[in-house]
């Protein structure tokens, strides 16, 4: 268990940041609390996936760890219901390996899916970066509304959060959305599919990358397949670009 604190409590803090765990297995939720305040946090504990969404939506927490399997409410149901109303990070805890429940987690809106067992120092690295991202998220307010990104009949306002193609506006889910943004943004580039988790997902993923590929095959059913187009091209061996061809 490493001994030094995180990155992010620096002197000017005068609160660690607040975390919510939220897991039923007792052992293993005291476990992670003794770790987190270990490094710096402060660390709250619910057994209970329907009391947990209650604490979540009335409390002032920085992050939720966040079990799938729950008694009184699943995890994805709390992670679909919360991302309603807040955008709290919350990074998924399971012992569910499958990547469709890897798909079906981010696209609700979580920033993170770690599989148990993990390491306590990949989930401390875990969390710092979903921090990190955080912090280097801009708020809406400061884009220019009129700013947009385009390849070819695309258009992409970060500002409105908004997809249109031909006139037509896409509607996009939050990871599918920060996908396509990031190919243009770095558009003629050609983006290794380590790159894109790194930079989309927001860490150093340690697993399969095939996660990448289900979302392009997403991208490409609402935007190729839909306008007749091909947009994303897959660079065999390597990863995908936006470019003309």
């Amino acid at each position: 268990m490493p001994d030094e604190k995180i990155e992010e409590q620096s002197e000017e803090q005068s609160e660690p940041k607040r975390i919510l765990v939220v897991e039923d297995d007792k052992k293993i939720a005291r476990f992670l609390q003794i770790d987190l305040n270990h490094s710096g946090y402060s660390t709250e504990i619910e057994l209970n996936g329907r009391r947990a969404l209650d604490k979540i939506v009335q409390g002032n927490y920085d992050l939720i760890l966040l079990d799938v399997m729950l008694p009184g409410m699943d995890g994805l149901t709390i992670c679909e219901r919360v991302r309603a109303v807040s955008d709290v990070p919350i990074i998924m805890l399971t012992a569910k390996d499958d990547i469709s429940d890897r798909v079906q987690g981010l696209d609700i809106g979580a920033d993170d899916y770690i599989t148990k067992p993990f390491a306590m120092e990949e989930l401390l690295a875990r969390i710092r970066n979903v921090f990190r991202q955080r912090e280097r998220e801009p708020k809406i307010d400061e884009y220019n509304e009129d700013f947009k990104y385009v390849f070819r009949d695309i258009e992409l306002s970060p500002a409105r959060h908004e997809v249109k193609i031909k006139g037509e506006r896409v509607e996009l889910t939050k990871k599918e959305f920060s996908l396509i943004e990031y190919l243009m943004k770095n558009k003629s580039l050609v983006l290794s599919r380590d790159q894109i988790l790194r930079d989309v997902w927001g860490y150093d993923y340690l697993g399969d990358t095939n996660v990448v590929d289900v979302y392009v095959r997403y991208l490409r059913t609402k935007i190729d397949e839909r306008f007749g187009e091909h947009y994303i091209t897959t660079i065999r061996g390597i990863g995908y670009s936006m470019r003309e061809e």
